[in-house]
């Protein structure tokens, strides 16, 4: 590609660009900030201006930018082929990926499905799951449920399970119908209920729901621990465990939705490890890369996978699949980002790193008068900026808070985005000490920047 100067790359973006979640009238009036290469924890844009990368380039970069692994398989599988359909046929590094994911998962989970989004990951739960009980002779079993605030993508069943107002409002009449039970969070954080008595509040309606819907439900999808878009809200280990429990005892299959919490991110490589838990499907995406291209599986039970077998002509297969389903570059990399995993600690790093994090929220985040709430899980993080903080009054949508709080610190040189007026911390898993540090004080200054001229 040729050299195009920075100029008209800017108009270029304005010109012919529809960017994802973004409302372009106000894209339109930025000076767009465009990024030239990455370099472990920190982003370069073309201008030469360093930022730290405090999001992980949208949760999913693990290792850092350009590490030399993950380059390194990356080159060598470049050099082989770059893609080849799973359609009849297979390749080496599809093959070795499901093997290292299947020997590090639950030990229940032994078949891979690959797709290319976390999305595409739940379709394909959603699908397995629907066909799963009519092949199994239950095909009563039609319906599903999540949590209140849920997310998970933005296609159509994706959508349907993780309906949010904000986001997916207008394609309501397109979507399918999905019951909904309130987490603890819920009776917390909008009901004034203590923890302990909305973890009670939570269980009995979940338990209620189950007695009366139970033999007709396919299937509870879940994101293990924290539900990342709908606002960083954080579960404890005992509510995950007792969904289990109840998904078990009325023989429902639990789809546990790790998009955004698997490969470290929760301190573990997968946060249904936290709980002990085994679910009977597990959705991966973002990290499953180290976050350098596109790639997602879905991983089921043998005992689903082989409902599906039988006879040509029974037409029991998945009718399912993907143009770049497995790709073999986005798998090369995989299987090295696992290496990476274990020959460099990454672990230790995250467990220190999040330590460090939730001293520091507890120290000066907290005491902020406009910090409502802190959640975090492990190198998960979200602050959640309210008007008043007795009355947890949101700031009107119209102020942009959560975006003015980003330029702040775009200015001070790092990379955040919010979620609304929630302020979201999610580094790369590499960061090092100096470098959470960084992303802390410059959250924090540019909070307060913002912040500063209201009354509590």
């Amino acid at each position: 590609m040729s050299k195009v100067d920075a100029q008209t790359l800017a108009e270029w973006d304005h010109r012919f660009i529809w960017h994802p979640f973004t409302q372009m009238a106000e894209w339109l009036r930025e000076a767009p900030l465009i990024i030239e290469r990455g370099e472990g924890a920190y982003l370069y844009d073309v201008h030469g201006n360093r930022y730290l990368d405090g999001v992980a380039s949208l949760w999913c970069n693990v290792h850092g930018h350009r590490h030399p692994a993950l380059d390194a398989a990356l080159h060598d599988q470049a050099n082989r082929i770059a893609h080849s359909t799973m359609l009849g046929l297979s390749h080496a590094p599809a093959i070795v990926l499901a093997k290292e994911l299947v020997q590090r998962a639950p030990a229940t989970l032994t078949r891979v499905f690959y797709s290319d989004s976390g999305a595409t990951a739940v379709e394909i739960a959603l699908k397995i799951t629907a066909q799963y009980w009519q092949l199994v002779g239950e095909p009563q079993r039609t319906e599903f449920v999540s949590l209140t605030e849920a997310y998970h993508g933005d296609t159509i069943g994706a959508m349907s399970v993780g309906y949010s107002e904000t986001f997916h409002r207008f394609h309501k009449p397109f979507l399918f119908p999905c019951h909904k039970l309130d987490p603890p969070h819920v009776f917390r954080w909008h009901r004034g209920l203590s923890e302990e008595s909305a973890l009670d509040a939570a269980l009995s309606e979940a338990h209620s729901f189950f007695r009366e819907r139970g033999a007709h439900l396919a299937a509870m999808i879940v994101e293990p621990l924290m539900q990342g878009a709908a606002g960083m809200w954080r579960h404890e280990v005992a509510y995950l465990r007792a969904l289990r429990m109840l998904t078990q005892e009325h023989g429902v299959l639990l789809i546990c939705d790790e998009v955004a919490t698997g490969f470290g991110r929760t301190g573990k490589l997968f946060a249904v490890e936290h709980a002990g838990i085994e679910p009977d499907m597990m959705c991966l995406g973002k990290g499953i890369s180290g976050g350098y291209l596109p790639l997602a599986a879905t991983l089921v039970r043998e005992e689903i996978f082989s409902a599906f077998l039988g006879p040509y002509e029974a037409f029991r297969a998945l009718f399912h699949g993907h143009t770049y389903t497995g790709n073999p570059l986005a798998c090369a990399v995989g299987i090295a980002s696992l290496e990476v995993f274990e020959r460099e600690h990454v672990l230790d790093n995250v467990s220190a790193r999040a330590r460090q994090l939730e001293q520091r929220l507890a120290k000066d985040f907290v005491p902020l008068a406009h910090v409502g709430d802190v959640r975090q899980w492990g190198l998960m993080a979200g602050i959640e900026l309210v008007t008043n903080r007795a009355s947890r009054l949101p700031y009107p949508a119209s102020e942009r808070v959560g975006h003015k709080v980003v330029l702040a610190a775009r200015r001070r040189g790092v990379i955040l985005r919010p979620l609304g007026n929630v302020i979201v911390l999610l580094p790369p898993l590499c960061i090092t000490e100096q470098q959470l540090d960084e992303l802390c004080q410059v959250t924090w200054e540019s909070i307060r920047e913002v912040t500063e001229h209201h009354t509590s």
